[in-house]
């Protein structure tokens, strides 16, 4: 009888995580200025999305924290969702 308990995962750790920012054809750095690539890490509500669901390292997910909130004090994002 074959397992595949742990598949995912362990598919997940062969490929190289799946961060974007880590990624070989990825931009440079998180930009606070590219409202449409934060849009992408935000739910439509306006919250963020954790790691888990986004797949960003640990590193990365700091930095799109910190441009999100950089954006939204200079108002090129919302901080609520859409109306």
């Amino acid at each position: 009888m074959s397992s595949d308990y742990g598949r995912e995962k362990q598919d997940f750790h062969l490929n190289g995580g799946r961060c974007r920012y880590c990624a070989k054809n990825a931009p440079p750095t998180v930009d606070y200025k590219d409202v449409n690539n934060l849009q992408k890490f935000m739910s439509p509500q306006g919250k963020l999305f954790d790691r888990k669901r986004l797949g960003n390292c640990a590193k990365h997910q700091r930095a799109v924290a910190r441009a999100v909130k950089r954006a939204r004090f200079l108002g090129l994002l919302r901080y609520s969702g859409k109306q």
